[in-house]
């Protein structure tokens, strides 16, 4: 095993979660400038997180809706996109082959004009 790799800062950190206030003590080595009293009168670092085992809805199993009608929102916004520039696309293709169409009919009639 190499020598040296592994961190010396090992420590106890306490970890709140800012959804519900859930903290647990571990140790870690995350660098935090702030520190807490813990159940045991001591002072440990402490690091602020978003999201824990005791707010995450896969280790509480409550289903949380977050944000659905902006969702649905986008989901529709970009759906009328898509449908505008497929549309910009067909009609651009339409014009294209008119074009051709008159080109071809020209060259069809130059054709003929000079037979005649």
């Amino acid at each position: 095993m190499k020598k040296s790799i592994h961190p010396k800062n090992y420590r106890a950190v306490v970890f709140e979660d800012l959804n519900n206030g859930f903290r647990f003590l571990t140790r870690s080595t995350v660098a935090t400038e702030e520190t807490t009293k813990w159940e045991d009168g001591k002072e440990y670092p402490l690091v602020k997180v978003h999201i824990t085992s005791a707010s995450h809805p896969f280790f509480t199993g409550e289903e949380r809706i977050v944000d659905i009608e902006g969702r649905v929102d986008k989901y529709k916004a970009r759906f009328a996109a898509a449908n505008a520039a497929k549309e910009q696309r067909i009609n651009a293709a339409k014009k294209q082959q008119a074009r051709a169409a008159a080109k071809a009919e020209r060259t069809e009639a130059k054709k003929n004009n000079a037979k005649a």
